[in-house]
């Protein structure tokens, strides 16, 4: 089928956060593979970081202008959420990003391409592409379920009925008596009104848009993936896991990034490991732990009796944020380092994610559910324990804990920042740990997560349901384009 789509070329318009890039790329990847021409589009600066991701792959990139300081009253150089993480910041920089509206219809019009496929935080991309007789698809980078999650309590808003943050309420009209607390819910930077009215146009744009692309497969969710195209009347594909899409050791390592270790010598650390004995740690690029909790970790860690690989941001911890590398590590308990010589290696900074979670050596998996990670973790078939912190992740927690059964939570109820609150205590750390390592419950759940994971593996190749739908897009856009 490769020749018969290479004169097909598609756009891909990721969001400028390395969460939203990496699948992007991952996405683009999967088309060139099956022999469509894709132009991945982004702005200068986010140039050389998407180069790296890209690889050897035969992706083109092309770019736009980011706009001047003087119009989005940002610093110069911050042209990508990881650079304007403060909210006064970041409400500023999604709104910077209405303004390449022109400068993408330009180039549309130069490429003229025969389909966008755009981030969900770009909804003006649909009347951008339709000037151009051009259909758009919406790429959430996300899995049905929290899809069905996010548009059920938009349209039925069964929050505004409980009378306080604590309170479950059911989610109406999806399967699964599925219940959340507003604590949970995805938070609104309060009072600013573009900013809600940005995620009011995404959902607008998205029901005028040709389709959703989902990175997922079918076998793992078929209940939501049929809800969300027969009940919420939503055309879409499941095309993922997308990072399946790279094959080479190489393009896995790497992932875009400058990793914090070299992935031989991490490999080679896991290669003195026992088989399924190893619980791996990583929170995502995003997050910044107070020492207390990173203490509380390290204690819970070393209390489990079980070797750990740990990724820490290079954010790491806020107190050391901006004092020297060689204090960086000073909220660890006295003495963790010695005690822990040979059974714990902590990274700083980008870890080699896939490789380390496809390793025998490695049983369990403490996320922060990110959506990328949690498929990364079912594709390696590990259960895990679940940490989540803010966007959909309490939805895709749910999903790993209470519907595919293949993790356990640490008890966070709230989103980061929203209430305060107590670090979730080493006692807590070290039971959620050893119930996904040792025991019949882990073995039940390990024995779930490898199925997923052969289901998973088996639908990208020819003839699987994400191979398939893929073909089924391309159909949908022929009859569309041609």
């Amino acid at each position: 089928m490769g020749s018969e789509n290479s004169d097909l070329h598609v756009i891909f318009f990721p969001f400028f956060a390395k969460g939203h890039i990496i699948p992007c790329v991952d996405l683009a990847r999967v088309f060139v593979s099956r022999g469509v021409r894709s132009t991945i589009v982004t702005t200068t600066l986010n140039a050389p970081l998407i180069s790296r991701i890209i690889g050897k792959s035969q992706i083109a990139l092309t770019t736009i202008k980011f706009p001047p300081p003087e119009e989005t009253g940002l610093q110069e150089g911050c042209e990508n959420s990881e650079a304007a993480l403060a909210p006064d910041k970041l409400i500023k920089f999604m709104k910077a990003t209405m303004l390449l509206q022109h400068p993408f219809e330009q180039m549309l019009q130069e490429l003229h391409p025969d389909c966008v496929v755009a981030d969900m935080f770009f909804p003006w991309a649909t009347d951008s592409a339709a000037k151009f007789g051009i259909p758009r698809i919406v790429f959430h980078g996300l899995g049905f379920f929290p899809l069905c999650v996010s548009a059920c309590i938009r349209t039925y808003k069964p929050q505004d009925k409980v009378s306080s943050y604590t309170e479950p309420f059911l989610v109406p009209n999806l399967p699964g008596e599925i219940t959340v607390t507003k604590m949970q819910l995805p938070q609104i930077p309060r009072h600013d009104e573009v900013f809600s009215k940005l995620l009011d146009d995404c959902n607008e744009s998205e029901l005028k848009s040709f389709g959703v692309i989902a990175n997922s497969f079918y076998e793992l969710e078929p209940v939501y993936a049929d809800h969300y195209s027969k009940e919420l009347g939503r055309r879409a594909w499941s095309l993922g896991p997308v990072f399946l899409s790279k094959k080479d050791t190489e393009e896995k390592a790497i992932r875009g990034i400058e990793a914090g270790i070299e992935e031989h010598e991490c490999l080679k650390w896991l290669e003195t490991k026992k088989p399924d004995s190893v619980i791996y740690l990583c929170f995502g690029s995003m997050t910044t732990f107070p020492d207390a909790q990173l203490k509380e970790i390290a204690m819970g860690l070393e209390a489990s009796n079980h070797p750990f690989i740990w990724v820490v941001s290079n954010k790491g911890s806020k107190k050391n944020e901006e004092e020297g590398d060689e204090k960086k590590l000073e909220w660890l308990p006295e003495g963790f380092e010695e005690r822990m010589e040979g059974k714990g290696l902590i990274i700083r900074g980008w870890a080699p994610q896939v490789l380390i979670l496809d390793h025998e050596a490695v049983g369990g998996f403490v996320t922060h559910c990110g959506w990328n990670s949690t498929l990364e973790g079912v594709c390696a078939g590990v259960p895990m324990v679940t940490w989540p912190m803010y966007a959909e992740q309490f939805y895709n927690a749910k999903f790993v804990r209470d519907i595919a059964r293949i993790g356990v939570g640490v008890g966070v109820q709230t989103w980061v920042g929203m209430m305060g609150g107590e670090p979730v205590k080493k006692e807590v750390i070290e039971k959620a740990v050893k119930r996904v390592m040792e025991g019949e419950e882990a073995e039940e759940m390990r024995k779930r997560a490898k199925e997923l994971a052969k289901k998973a593996r088996e639908a990208v190749e020819e003839g699987g349901s994400s191979y398939s739908q893929f073909n089924s897009l391309i159909q949908d856009l022929r009859s569309r384009t041609h």
